[in-house]
């Protein structure tokens, strides 16, 4: 893996930054000319990576002059790019970690040095990423769900610090009394001891209070759930070089990386150089919005980047996306993102760059850039980036940026032409394809109630969900027949009577995502509550509410503006920070509720503040979910229902018996930018530096051992070392055909990664839930199928398991396939294991885009495990295809035009084919089948890395051969 001294071949680049600096940086512009001037500012942060760090092995002369040449280029080469950082989060990041300490076992094997195995590149690690709710207001008195087996037996947990005393009123005449004993301090729930360095403050006169009690129980049962694997973490951090560990309590990761691991500017041994980072999360592109180039990739990839290897992508195309006029001030940001959202995906930006200028771009906060920036999966591109700008400083130096840092950072970006200034009438550069959205045509909206790219404007939400009651089963219909469309159910709880229907909301949920980075839209909700409060409204007991926020920050300006207390008097307490109700986490709803859905088989609803809302992610029960704004979330909440005309009919009464309507308690735009101004400030951002430096006690007294190879625990359910080595040789072995291989599933078109890899709770009939209780677990016990993905064995057997899965074999929706040498009906998993018992290998005929969806190097692993030697479908999902590739399952893609249903495929037929000994990117391949009918595929190999690594059996296989 050695090589020449990178940057070699530009040495002459190098300057000092000013005469007064030691600071050097490489000039890059003297290379390029007015050709430099004209590329897309992502494209020059590329270009500066590759003159950085070309050394004539891993990065070539030619790569760099292929980067510069972008417009003659673009899609028609492969580049490599070397980030400057790596970002793991927990659920990814632990089955990154565990295959590093595998390798490092199969290195020592093949007779290499396991010490040799660690990451290159700097590399942090979020713990708390994903949060499961075992508390919440409505259940707060219930038993949790402690997963790991009780507390007690998982090892002591530290003490809480308990605030004892009673805060004194220093005057003020808004306060009540104590802190704690405030009218609203009382309804809105217990508060107990604080969580260390969770700076909380009294909304009434800005002193520290205890964090409320779901935050405390949650955070307490999942450190205990979780000892094990935050133990392994922290092995980790101590074995391997360049790995830092943010510890729990902190706050996930892409929120941490934007608040806290940003240096937009990144200094070396006095080089100045762009910071940019790729991640096992596919919202690491929210940081584009500060402009720092990055996007999510597979644990696998994120590996080989750890490693030392470069990241490998196909020149893009860059749409450059010109915003021009202004928004309507009752839009709120996340309006300005589905709008955008919508735009692009009906342009088509896929697998491309986008790049935002044009007079509306000043007019856009950091905080709304970073949420359109986080969208952009959802609209399909790699990322979408904003160049820095004077906004982008005044952010940052609001942030606590040092000022001398600032103004460094500021000469070197205007040195290499990475600065934006709309005052600068210079040349704009040149783009693949440029379109134009006026902000001025953005209506407030939703989205769903299945898809996230079904955007419905607010002012035509109740006639679209009685659409969607009449259309037939789909992507938006739920066939409910005209009759019963007016069908309601009584429920008695917590002795009142209420009345469902369809379109009644039972989860409302402000989660730790796309939107909490955003301070107007969470004060928004807040400014509403408190005004709801006020005028009388409630909300319904029923309904389960939560607020989980993304990071301590959020909670410190919701708590300092004094807002907190009015969503905690509505339902919407702070159940703890990380991803929860978005994947599946939320608390159980009330047997009265899950009856009366049952019985009227209503179509209820979900509403939630995330970028997620697949059919039957929330809850297996809530059939119809809705994307909203934090605000529109706690709106509906209100309401009761989504079958509402906001515009006309009132949100409900208050104790005059006069109707409330949305626009009596909407903020303006005014009263949230002061509120903003007022408390989302430096202080915020260094309480949340403090927390992440210091830890807590927790986690700072968590003992690991000391040891070059991790010892693995025979008996432990949460952390086994893989097979992914088992059969590793010291040399690749010729490409084997494949010979008679069964389809294992016969699937549709949209085949997300939430369809194939393991997520959310393991159901108690399933695979896993067979394999944890013959190993003497109770269900109580099982956790979630993140909290395990450092477990093979778990999450093999939970690929395919989501019961939305519709097989073709099996008519409907289940996670059910047939095996057909027997003809029984089967788990896919039970099948699978019995075909791997008979030597049979195993493919999947899917239709178009196949592996949709986040990025989840489960989604490829999973189906490895399972058997799967090939994939045949219409189209795939890039990141996807890239972690099929990366695991050693070849991606082949029918011809255009064609598809199973048209070759006359049933999938019950045998398939063989033989791969050339010269395997070539996009080669077509011949297809045999057991009824004698020959067809021809493309081998979707985009270029020569991806056959090498396919060639090695995988890029991990690859890698380990390397240290041996």
């Amino acid at each position: 893996m050695d090589a020449p001294s990178a940057g070699y071949a530009f040495e002459y680049l190098i300057e000092t930054l000013n005469d007064s600096s030691h600071k050097k940086f490489f000039n890059v512009p003297r290379l390029g000319g007015t050709k430099y001037d004209v590329l897309p500012y992502s494209i020059r942060v590329l270009l500066e990576a590759a003159v950085r760090n070309c050394d004539g092995f891993l990065m070539k002369r030619e790569d760099v002059m292929n980067i510069l040449d972008w417009k003659t280029k673009q899609s028609n080469v492969e580049v490599p790019f070397f980030p400057a950082r790596v970002l793991l989060q927990d659920f990814t990041g632990i089955p990154a970690m565990v295959d590093f300490a595998a390798m490092r076992e199969a290195v020592k094997t093949l007779g290499g040095d396991p010490k040799k195995v660690h990451p290159a590149c700097p590399t942090d690690l979020t713990v708390d990423h994903s949060l499961q709710i075992d508390f919440n207001k409505c259940a707060i008195q219930n038993a949790p769900n402690p997963g790991g087996g009780d507390l007690q037996k998982a090892g002591k947990l530290s003490p809480l610090r308990v605030q004892p005393k009673k805060l004194p009123c220093r005057g003020q005449t808004t306060c009540r009394g104590s802190c704690d004993s405030g009218e609203l301090g009382r309804n809105s729930g217990r508060f107990s001891s604080q969580i260390e360095n969770t700076p909380i403050l009294c909304p009434f006169h800005l002193q520290p209070v205890p964090e409320p009690e779901t935050v405390l129980k949650n955070q307490e049962v999942e450190f205990g759930r979780n000892r094990e694997r935050l133990q392994f973490f922290k092995w980790s951090s101590r074995v391997f070089k360049n790995v830092a560990v943010i510890p729990p309590g902190t706050g996930m990761a892409h929120q941490v990386n934007l608040e806290y691991l940003s240096r937009v500017v990144f200094e070396e041994k006095d080089l100045l150089f762009p910071d940019s980072v790729i991640g096992t999360d596919s919202h690491i592109t929210m940081v584009n919005g500060l402009g720092i180039l990055g996007w999510g990739v597979g644990g696998i990839e994120t590996e080989a980047v750890m490693l030392g290897l470069p990241a490998s992508l196909t020149l893009p195309e860059v749409v450059g996306c010109e915003l021009t006029g202004s928004s309507n001030p009752f839009v709120t940001s996340i309006d300005v993102v589905l709008g955008i959202t919508k735009h692009l995906r009906q342009v088509g930006v896929a697998g491309k760059f986008v790049e935002f200028f044009g007079s509306g771009v000043s007019q856009l906060s950091i905080v709304d850039r970073t949420t359109i920036a986080n969208m952009c999966p959802e609209y399909g591109a790699i990322l979408s980036f904003f160049p820095v700008d004077n906004v982008t400083l005044k952010h940052l130096e609001h942030t606590g940026f040092d000022k001398a840092k600032l103004k460094s950072m500021e000469t070197y970006l205007k040195a290499v032409k990475l600065f934006r200034n709309d005052q600068d009438n210079s040349r704009e550069p040149e783009y693949s394809q440029v379109i134009q959205i006026n902000l001025n045509s953005i209506v407030p909206s939703v989205s769903g109630p299945k898809r996230p790219q079904d955007r419905v404007a607010l002012t035509d939400m109740k006639s679209d969900f009685q659409a969607c009651l009449n259309e037939k089963v789909g992507f938006k219909g739920f066939q409910i027949a005209a009759e019963k469309q007016n069908d309601i159910v009584s429920i008695h709880y917590e002795g009142s009577e209420y009345k469902l229907s369809h379109g009644s909301v039972v989860i409302a949920a402000v989660i730790s995502c796309t939107n909490n980075c955003n301070p107007s839209v969470m004060l928004a909700a807040g400014l509403l509550a408190k005004k709801a409060v006020e005028a009388g409204l409630h909300v319904k007991p029923y309904i389960r509410t939560s607020l989980s926020p993304g990071s301590g920050m959020v909670t410190h300006y919701l708590s300092s503006s004094g807002v907190l207390p009015y969503l905690s008097k509505l339902g919407f307490e702070i159940v703890g920070y990380g991803c929860s109700t978005c994947v599946g986490n939320t608390a159980p709803l009330s047997e009265a509720v899950l009856n009366a859905v049952k019985q009227g088989d209503l179509v209820t609803c979900g509403v939630l503040s995330g970028n997620k809302n697949f059919e039957g992610r929330l809850c297996d029960c809530v059939r119809a979910n809705y994307l909203a704004s934090p605000p529109l979330v706690v709106a509906y909440a209100i309401a009761g229902t989504v079958n509402i005309d906001f515009q006309t009919e009132p949100l409900g009464t208050d104790p005059t018996g006069r109707n409330i309507y949305l626009h009596d308690i909407w903020p303006s735009r005014e009263e949230v930018h002061q509120i903003e101004e007022e408390h989302v400030v430096l202080s915020m951002f260094k309480a949340l530096k403090e927390k992440t430096e210091m830890g807590n006690k927790r986690w700072n007294s968590l003992e690991v051992p000391d040891s070059v190879l991790f010892p693995w625990d025979l008996k432990s359910t949460y952390i086994r070392c893989p097979s992914f080595f088992d059969k590793l040789t010291k040399e690749p072995v010729a490409l084997q055909p494949i010979e008679n291989a069964h389809v294992l599933l016969y699937l549709g078109d949209s085949v997300t990664t939430d369809h194939i890899s393991p997520a959310g709770s393991i159901a108690r009939s399933s695979p896993a839930a067979k394999y944890l209780t013959n190993r003497g677990l109770t269900p109580r016990e099982f956790n979630s199928y993140g909290a395990r993905r450092g477990n093979d064995a778990v999450m093999t057997r939970g690929t395919f398991a989501n019961i939305k899965l519709f097989n073709k074999f099996i008519g409907k929706p289940a996670p059910k396939t047939v095996h057909f040498p027997s003809g029984q009906t089967l788990d896919v998993f039970e099948a699978a294991e019995l075909y791997q018992k008979e030597g049979i290998p195993l493919i999947i005929l899917a239709g178009k885009k196949y592996g949709s969806g986040n990025s989840r190097d489960w989604a490829a692993k999973g189906p490895y495990l399972l058997g799967v030697k090939a994939v045949l479908a219409e189209s795939y999902e890039k990141i996807h295809k890239d972690h099929l590739i990366g695991i050693g399952i070849a991606p082949l893609q029918f011809l255009p035009g064609e598809n199973a249903d048209s070759l006359g495929l049933s999938g019950r037929e045998t398939f063989s084919l033989t791969f050339p000994e010269e395997l070539s990117p996009g080669v077509t391949l011949n297809i045999k089948t057991s009824t004698g009918k020959v067809f021809s595929v493309i081998a979707s190999f985009e270029n020569d890395v991806e056959i090498t690594l396919f060639k090695h059996g995988g890029l991990l296989n690859f890698v380990a051969r390397k240290f041996s």
